[in-house]
């Protein structure tokens, strides 16, 4: 992948590597309005001239950083068990995988697909690239069950992710105001991953894909 600003030099991209573990935690401890050179560069240890060389300026800085968000989401979907005999099975963990991601920081999976930094638009060619590369592993286990060679995998694929972000987004939100008393699902993460399983699994066999 390529972000407007990047450096193949080894040391560089250690030093890109640092600042943007910098900005991974700004973002998760003081959320999008942290996201600056300034707040950047201070947790880096750095100065912001600095940030301005690596980055090329604040876009340069969001851009990897993005990057590097679905980079990681990558590595959590990889890192799912190998493939078995159950393909539903292994899609069903592919898709928890991506919660436990959305899970692990709301700030984070705001900025990659909720525009949660209002005056940051990702670059285009960066988004398709990042977005291939997650998206493909889910089209690729669509097709490893699907009963009709004709299906497009890709369809199926979207329609899946849309309903599981739609999931995770609600459960993220529901989180994060004061529980209601009602509420039919209990406020702990085993019911919601219950709820989680069964939507994944309804629009599964919606599709009409099995093993």
């Amino acid at each position: 992948m390529a972000t407007r600003h990047l450096s193949t030099q080894p040391a560089e991209q250690h030093n890109r590597g640092r600042f943007l573990d910098a900005a991974l935690a700004v973002l998760t401890d003081r959320g999008v309005g942290g996201l600056t050179v300034r707040g950047v560069a201070e947790a880096a240890g750095a100065s912001t001239i600095t940030v301005y060389t690596r980055f090329g300026g604040r876009t340069g800085l969001l851009d990897a950083l993005y990057e590097r968000a679905f980079d990681l989401l990558r590595e959590q979907l990889l890192d799912v068990p190998p493939e078995s005999d159950d393909g539903v099975a292994d899609l069903l963990e592919v898709a928890l995988a991506y919660r436990r991601f959305a899970l692990e920081s709301p700030a984070r999976y705001a900025m990659m697909f909720e525009r949660s930094v209002h005056d940051y638009d990702p670059d285009p060619a960066l988004r398709t690239a990042v977005l291939r590369t997650t998206f493909a592993m889910f089209v690729g286990k669509i097709r490893r069950i699907s009963s009709d060679p004709a299906a497009d995998a890709r369809r199926y694929g979207y329609l899946l992710w849309t309903s599981m972000h739609g999931l995770v987004s609600v459960e993220l939100t529901i989180r994060s105001q004061t529980p209601l008393d009602d509420w039919f699902i209990e406020p702990t993460d085993e019911a919601n991953e219950a709820v989680y399983r069964t939507g994944v699994l309804s629009m599964i066999t919606g599709l009409g894909l099995h093993n």
